[in-house]
């Protein structure tokens, strides 16, 4: 039987590493090159910190794993809250609230379990929708704060601005012919909050270029969250156009909620403004629109005074006013009422 001869591969040969005598020995850098190699990796937080965790982890004894462990964890942390604080920065949010600050006690309807829904991943990677509605100072910009900041803590992002604000953008940008660049700023953020929906006058293409915003996100699957003080059933009267509010609506709500917020104004309430009438209390009604339950005047009989029913007709002239006048003093311990129908 023929033997075959091996041979060896010469650059199996070449690839093996060499015996280096200074392998034993321990790698030494100076704080200058540890310097450059942490900003080289981008590690800002690490280079700011390592001198203190070393001296600690030489006198608490750490093994390598824990003092990388550690090391990695601070550098992780940091960059979340960094990313957080960039993100909410970048989103223009009017002001800073969380969903723990909502009072769910002021809302007869809301609870804070049909908010839950919103606050998870799912919100924004299945591309819901939300309308909050209501009438100013029930906390419909504060939830829908409240929700878009939840996404940046869930490592999305998210842009708030109001309706006039982005119709009046947008509208600017059309007649520029600029308008497919600008509206990837409303389009490209992960979440959308459009606020106050109905409380400005908007120009006469505020449906046209809401509806590019809308119908992109829709198809895209980006949440959008709105806040209105307007029934759904008034937005073509707001944006000029029926048909097309109806289509914006109809494509928001189809993965989309409708909530209504009530109870009293979170900005007036310490003013008692809205307290609850009687049952059986009436709204006075100063339109003037309806004639009054009592179309006769009522004589009221006193005894300390006399009523005077006069009509137009014995009021023709100046004359015979001064003339009921003059009565009137010959009789002082009267005090008439005159009742003009």
């Amino acid at each position: 039987m023929r033997k075959e001869q091996v041979r060896k591969n010469p650059r199996d040969t070449s690839m093996t590493p060499k015996q280096d005598d200074n392998t034993s020995k321990s790698l030494e850098l100076s704080e200058g090159q540890l310097e450059a190699h942490f900003r080289r990796l981008n590690l800002a937080h690490t280079r700011r910190i390592y001198k203190e965790v070393a001296v600690r982890a030489e006198k608490e004894s750490w093994s390598y794993r824990d003092f990388l462990a550690l090391l990695l964890a601070e550098e992780v942390a940091r960059r979340k809250q960094t990313r957080l604080q960039r993100c909410t920065r970048s989103a223009h949010f009017p002001f800073f609230k969380t969903i723990d600050e909502f009072d769910f006690t002021l809302q007869s309807t809301l609870r804070e379990s049909m908010i839950g829904s919103c606050l998870g991943l799912d919100f924004v990677t299945e591309g819901r929708s939300l309308i909050l509605h209501g009438k100013t100072g029930r906390g419909k910009t504060h939830l829908a704060v409240a929700i878009g900041y939840r996404a940046i803590q869930n490592g999305f992002e998210a842009l708030f601005t109001t309706a006039a604000e982005l119709i009046e953008d947008l509208s600017n940008a059309s007649k520029r012919g600029n308008l497919q660049e600008s509206l990837t700023t409303y389009t490209h953020p992960h979440v959308l909050v459009i606020d106050e929906v109905g409380y400005l006058t908007y120009g006469p293409d505020a449906a046209n270029v809401l509806f590019h915003v809308v119908n992109d996100r829709h198809l895209r699957k980006r949440p959008m969250i709105f806040t209105t003080n307007k029934p759904l059933n008034d937005w073509g009267k707001v944006l000029h156009d029926e048909d097309m509010a109806a289509a914006i609506l109809d494509r928001v709500l189809e993965r989309g909620r409708f909530i209504h917020l009530d109870g009293p104004s979170g900005r007036t309430r310490h003013l008692n403004l809205e307290e609850t009438l009687p049952e059986n209390t009436k709204r006075l009604r100063i339109s003037g629109i309806g004639g009054s339950e009592f179309p006769e005047p009522t004589l009221v009989k006193c005894r300390q005074f006399s009523v005077l029913r006069l009509t137009r007709g014995s009021l023709r002239s100046l004359q015979s006013k001064l003339a009921v006048f003059q009565l009137w003093l010959l009789d002082s311990a009267a005090e008439p009422i005159f009742l003009i129908h």
